[in-house]
């Protein structure tokens, strides 16, 4: 089995961990019924509708 020669140096661990974290865009769509910015796949918090459907009732 492989044993590293040098030790590892902490910006050379942290540069690699930080590729690995990087946080992703969460993607937004416009809601077609009333035009608010909604994540996919998800009922819109203003006007209740989803896929052309009422969902939530909102007075």
């Amino acid at each position: 089995m492989a044993v590293p020669r040098y030790k590892t140096s902490k910006a050379r661990t942290r540069r690699r961990q930080s590729i690995n974290m990087k946080l992703e865009e969460s993607y937004l769509v416009e809601c077609p019924t009333c035009g608010n910015r909604v994540l996919r796949h998800r009922v819109c918090p203003k006007c209740g509708f989803y896929r052309g459907r009422q969902i939530i009732a909102k007075a």
